[in-house]
């Protein structure tokens, strides 16, 4: 009381008040100690996972104490009802350490998991596998190795990759390269998607039957086992067999197909997974009817001491809120995720049927960051919501697509994505859509169909760096938009896609209904069919340069209300605009055909009805615009250029693609 009444009268200097308060803190915090009312420190929002834990442990500390009685958690399943006990309240992380993770179940996170950060710890590489490893091999034979797995002859653990000292094994094919081609036929028009599709609806024995050529088919054949992919114009349906009749040569299908075989006028199929499919080491198949695993292996590797993981679900991470309650401001960073499988059923359009290793549903501005996916079957992510951001990730090898966002305000952005739709070719590498999304600065190569796909509303693709798209299949391109209102295609670079026939392959492409969108500033480099453009109107193609070492076609089917200006094409070969009335603007560009040809082909729908030369009215150049061409897609014009008289900018599109990041930062880039 004393000391109350000296610091109330102001006999206390300020120093000396100071010094009483603390002294008056001390002394009150010994009095508490004392009567065992000591305040206890706050806990902490952090738990860790390691391979050497155990999930009795509290998985506070990154390892075990000396004395093994607390550490980390052994999985991160502990860890995440850990988590989930503190509540919402504030933020919380689980740190992965260094390690391999074998799952058995997806880990499924919620609204009752928001603030929730999952990451590996600095430095570390963790690994998150969807699957199981398998071991004890024997010898099958004079090349092969198997093993017994159990439930496979019940069917009760199928899957359709597998992972072998890290590579993505080829299953066994037939034929070894190239394709059967079959005898059914489907002779009904494809009236267009906004048409509504076949004129005919296919019947049940349509979508369910195949006539094979009895040379390449036979009794030895063993159903259980195979699995046929029809090859349709933009996708394939993967199905099994439940039935074969070696007199009329026809096959049954255990599931319908996506369109009947023959469709399109393509005839192609492949059989997977039987013994006369091992053709070369490297491959495997899983044998159903004996209930074993069979592996060729490669030169040099040594089964007994062979890394082999085959999966056992179909994705490892769920982020899956629901419209009342959404899964809200979770992030994934720095992990790995690694072997997945698929159900046997077509795709579908995009193979995008499929489930992701990490997959995300009824979201709040998750983000899924500096990820590796490689080697799994199915999607790499597959995420929908609000908010959503995908950057930096690094996914690779898959069996279907890489990345597909759905959302509004999504950023997906500095991805690499490549070796994509190695199962199901029809995988997209990138597909977009939702409302007022940006895709930027993606690197994307080596896909059997379309690199980015995107529809929507008020969408931005800006700045990805696209290369070896359209490798397999047909009706898409490096940039394919579907139903796009308000669409900005604006810096990017795409080269080097090949036409590999069908309904051809484009660098930027324009479909059905896509309405006031933008192409700008955007470079195409050995692409035969730089713009492709199908029941589209009233959108603006502008200030793009398109080189080609061949030909170069431009195409409006059934377009209209085009404005075309201050665009440059130059080709080896000749230039052909493809319904030129389409474009009702066309003024300021400069068309370089060192062949001496630019012409017009009149079409009635899709029918070529006589072509005719262009002439370069509307301020239009036929000449040489005099292009300067950088590494990395930098476009300028030489002194001089007639493409500079007529107001066109060059093209600094060095950007394209993934940024470098300095000093934890993205650095800037000319653009």
């Amino acid at each position: 009381m004393k000391r109350y009444r000296l610091l109330v009268t102001g006999r206390l200097t300020l120093p000396q008040i100071f010094i009483v308060v603390c002294l008056s803190v001390s002394v009150a915090l010994s009095l508490a100690a004392a009567q065992g009312d000591a305040p206890t420190r706050p806990k902490s929002d952090t738990w860790f996972v390691a391979p050497n834990g155990n999930d009795t442990w509290s998985g506070r500390m990154p390892k075990p104490n000396d004395n093994g009685t607390d550490g980390p958690f052994a999985k991160l399943h502990a860890a995440c009802k850990a988590a989930q006990k503190l509540g919402t309240e504030k933020p919380r992380r689980i740190v992965i350490q260094q390690g391999r993770y074998f799952c058995d179940e997806p880990l499924v996170l919620t609204h009752k998991d928001a603030g929730l950060t999952i990451e590996s710890a600095p430095g570390a590489k963790g690994v998150l596998y969807g699957g199981r490893k398998v071991t004890g091999w024997k010898k099958d034979g004079e090349k092969f190795y198997s093993v017994t797995l159990p439930g496979v002859k019940e069917k009760k653990w199928d899957f359709r990759c597998l992972v072998v000292n890290g590579r993505f094994c080829p299953r066994a094919r037939l034929p070894e390269k190239g394709f059967f081609q079959h005898l059914s036929s489907f002779n009904v028009p494809w009236m267009t998607s906004t048409g509504g599709g076949w004129k005919r609806k296919p019947t049940s024995e349509e979508l369910t039957t195949l006539k094979y050529r009895p040379e390449d088919l036979g009794p030895w054949l063993d159903i259980n086992n195979a699995e046929i992919a029809v090859y349709h114009m933009w996708d394939e349906s993967l199905v099994g067999i439940s039935a074969m009749d070696t007199e009329s040569h026809t096959v049954t299908f255990s599931t319908p197909s996506g369109h009947p075989p023959g469709a399109f006028g393509v005839k192609k199929y492949v059989v997977w997974n039987v013994r006369e499919g091992m053709t070369q080491p490297g491959q495997w198949y899983l044998d159903r009817t004996d209930g074993k695993l069979v592996y060729w292996p490669l030169p040099g590797e040594d089964m007994t001491e062979a890394d082999v993981v085959a999966p056992t679900i179909e994705t490892i991470i769920q982020i899956r809120g629901t419209k009342a309650d959404p899964a809200r401001d979770i992030t994934v960073r720095g992990l790995t995720l690694s072997v997945t499988t698929t159900p046997l059923k077509p795709g579908g359009f995009g193979a995008g049927r499929f489930e992701g290793a990490v997959s995300l549903v009824s979201t709040e501005n998750c983000r899924l960051v500096n990820l590796e996916i490689v080697n799994v079957g199915g999607q790499g992510i597959k995420a929908s919501g609000q908010g959503l951001h995908i950057e930096r990730c690094h996914v690779h090898h898959t069996g279907a697509c890489g990345i597909r966002c759905r959302g509004t305000e999504a950023v997906v952005s500095d991805n690499h994505i490549h070796d994509i739709g190695l199962t199901y070719p029809s995988a997209i590498a990138l597909q977009g859509g939702g409302k007022d999304c940006l895709l930027s600065h993606n690197e994307i190569h080596d896909c059997p169909y379309t690199a980015i796909n995107c529809g929507g509303e008020r969408n931005r693709i800006e700045h990805n760096h696209i290369y070896r798209a359209m490798r397999e299949l047909h009706d898409g391109g490096g940039i394919y938009c579907f139903a796009g209102r308000d669409l900005v295609l604006r810096g990017n670079f795409i080269r080097d896609i090949i036409d590999t026939g069908g309904y051809g392959a484009s660098a930027y492409y324009l479909d059905e209904r896509s309405e006031n969108c933008l192409v700008e500033g955007n470079l195409s480099v050995g692409v035969v069919r730089p713009s492709h453009n199908h029941m589209a109107k009233n959108n603006t193609i502008r200030n793009n340069v398109f080189i080609s070492d061949g030909d170069a076609r431009l195409t409006f089917p059934r377009s209209s209300g085009y404005t075309f200006e201050r665009n440059v094409l130059v080709a080896e070969g000749k230039i052909v605009f493809d319904n030129p009335d389409a474009i009702t603007t066309w003024k300021n560009n400069v068309l370089f055909s060192r062949a001496g040809k630019i012409e017009g082909n009149k079409l009635e729908r899709y029918s070529k009805k006589g072509t005719f030369e262009l002439k370069p009215d509307g301020g239009n150049v036929f000449t040489d615009p005099q292009v300067v061409v950088f590494d990395r897609g930098v476009i300028r014009f030489a002194p001089g250029s007639p493409a500079t008289k007529l107001g066109i900018k060059g093209i600094g599109i060095r950007g394209a693609g993934v940024r470098p990041v300095v000093a934890d930062k993205v650095s800037e880039t000319e653009l």
